[in-house]
């Protein structure tokens, strides 16, 4: 894989695939906790907030998906600055 760093399964993990998966083999682990979590609803990824506010990432594939290593890069950059877009 070109760029490999930026990709990396852990099928061997207790808890893999952590979400639905329709592509195992495609299933990045490598931000096992999401880095956007904190950003609330500037994330930009699927999530939803229960009746008692608290956010669910159940139906997000952001952070597991190679594609999208760049996107997580930047928005961390921008929030760093203060500058986040949903």
């Amino acid at each position: 894989m070109e760029d490999s760093y930026k990709f990396f399964n852990n099928a061997a993990c207790k808890y893999f695939p952590c979400h639905k998966t329709k592509n195992p083999d495609e299933f990045n682990c490598l931000t096992c906790f999401c880095p956007l979590f904190a950003m609330g609803d500037k994330c930009g990824g699927k999530f939803e907030y229960s009746d008692k506010g608290v956010k669910s990432c159940m139906n997000c594939d952001l952070p597991h998906k190679p594609e999208y290593y760049d996107t997580i890069i930047e928005k961390l950059k921008s929030w760093r600055s203060g500058h986040v877009d949903s």
